[in-house]
């Protein structure tokens, strides 16, 4: 991979605490330095401390550039301070992804036991405007989808879907994505049973790809979303299609759907909707759900244990890319279901190789076309933030510390 180039300055009021480095604490940098210089040593990597010599076993590269700022960011700042770190050039790596693939596959291991039992007192929390409310949804949901339809068309596939492909084989080819985005959505579909007379309820409209798949079964499609760019969008494209009678786009919280539908689907938006609010977007869904009909969902997951350990700590992914989000483990979503509703799980399956080799595609698109991203007005450090942040999921699903699921959900007729 071809990594950007840090030459400018970044924007002091635009990225505040990607300029400012800490202040310089002899304590607090010597312990840092201490704790990287062990997670690093065993791990199957070559780190190259500017100064300081190597670290690790071999391996991908990772080059620090400034051990000072390194160590005071990660200091303060944890892996928050370990992304912007990477967002002001002082480290990088000659293949980002397989570095990052390495970390993710020991990151059970990277903080020492005593500091993970103790990580309540030192972990950065969630801000608490960023809670997932209705209005709190809302501002986090604008933040990233209401960035740019331009910015996103730069680096999606024509069916502009913004989850998880899946392939015939892999390696996976650009010219094979939108149909391998055609069978994920054909595959949920046929899950939840959609044809043509289905009343189908969609959470989460992304730029409309689903809802028109649907209507061009013949299905009727109410699909709600919190983005105002992604749902203009999405209307252009209903009108383009002439499924304005089977297609609405509602700008709605999914709390305050109304109606019964004979099927629900809802791509990769459990993320967005906080630990907290778990049983009340299952509730949603089963309320939602006349008897007799079928939740098809796909969702990312990640290891309960980890989930658990991680779920109340402010990230870099928090701050930067998706604010309030939370990604579920299988065990939650299923106790969740189970504790709170009538749906009943009939069928799970898991692809997070497919999602690695979309994630793939969307990095070598976005760096193929830094160029085309300068034009819409995104400066380098957001060019390199955005980089980190494909890579750095992709190294998620490379390492297995994600993984993808689709489910299916039923809701039994009542006995007669």
């Amino acid at each position: 991979m071809t990594t950007v180039a840090h030459d400018a300055p970044a924007d002091a009021a635009r990225w505040p605490d990607v300029v400012a480095v800490p202040r310089p604490s002899r304590p607090r940098d010597t312990v840092t330095a201490a704790l990287v210089r062990r997670a690093l040593r065993g791990l199957p990597l070559r780190v190259r401390l500017a100064g300081s010599g190597d670290l690790g076993l071999g391996g991908p590269v990772l080059q620090v550039h400034d051990p000072a700022a390194f160590h005071a960011r990660i200091g303060t700042g944890g892996l928050v301070g370990f992304g912007e770190s990477y967002m002001a050039g002082e480290w990088d790596a000659p293949d980002l992804v397989a570095a990052l693939t390495v970390l993710a596959a020991h990151a059970a291991d990277l903080i020492p036991a005593p500091l993970q039992r103790l990580r309540g007192l030192w972990a950065p929390r969630h801000p608490h405007e960023e809670r997932n409310t209705p209005d709190g949804s809302r501002a986090n949901i604008s933040r990233h989808y209401d960035l740019s339809n331009d910015l996103f068309a730069l680096f999606l596939d024509d069916t502009l879907s913004y989850s998880s492909a899946v392939f015939r084989g892999f390696p996976a080819d650009w010219d094979l994505l939108a149909a391998a985005q055609h069978r994920k959505i054909d595959r949920l579909l046929d899950l939840a049973d959609v044809g043509a007379g289905t009343r189908l309820l969609e959470i989460g409209t992304g730029w409309g790809e689903l809802a028109l798949r649907a209507a061009a079964r013949g299905a009727r499609v109410t699909s709600l979303t919190l983005s105002a760019e992604q749902r203009s969008l999405a209307l252009e494209r209903v009108r383009a299609a002439g499924l304005e009678d089977r297609v609405s786009v509602e700008l709605c919280d999914y709390r305050e759907a109304t109606g019964q539908y004979d099927a629900v689907v809802s791509v990769e938006m459990i993320e967005a909707v906080g630990a907290e609010f778990w049983p009340v977007y299952f509730r949603t869904l089963d309320a939602r759900l006349a008897p007799g009909g079928r939740v098809a969902l796909q969702a990312i997951t990640m290891p309960h244990a980890r989930m658990l350990a991680s779920r109340d700590t402010f990230t870099w992914i928090h701050k930067y890319v998706f604010p309030g989000g939370l990604i579920p483990s299988t065990e939650a979503i299923e106790h969740t279901a189970r504790d709170h509703t009538a749906l009943r799980l009939a069928r799970r399956d898991a692809f997070g190789a497919h999602y690695a080799e979309t994630l793939r595609l969307w990095r070598e698109r976005f760096t193929e076309r830094a160029d085309e991203v300068a034009a819409l007005g995104f400066d380098e450090t957001f060019r390199r933030l955005w980089t980190f942040y494909l890579a750095y999921s992709e190294a998620g699903f490379r390492s297995g510390y994600l993984d993808v699921q689709q489910y299916l959900f039923t809701k039994e007729n009542p006995a007669r």
